[in-house]
């Protein structure tokens, strides 16, 4: 799945265009590398994210395509 569909599916971010700029930006890396909005996430990655001041840091748990608004935070862990 692209960076930026799971940061919309998982509900880190609201919007993927969002998401989208975020990444062309540089404020998304994974594994601590700088990545495109293409890049393809697997289970076990660590994404960082930067929202100007606050940081997020998370591990990637599962993935799908349609996702609940309940069951999005099982997409991920915080670390």
């Amino acid at each position: 799945m692209r960076l930026d569909k799971y940061l919309k599916v998982s509900r880190i971010i609201k919007r993927r265009t969002v998401a989208a700029d975020a990444c062309d930006g540089g404020r998304v890396s994974v594994n601590g590398r700088t990545a495109k909005p293409s890049y393809d996430v697997k289970i076990g990655d660590v994404l960082e994210i930067s929202f100007g001041g606050n940081a997020l840091k998370a591990k990637v748990l599962s993935l799908g395509e349609h996702v609940k608004k309940e069951d999005a935070s099982a997409m991920y862990e915080v670390l």
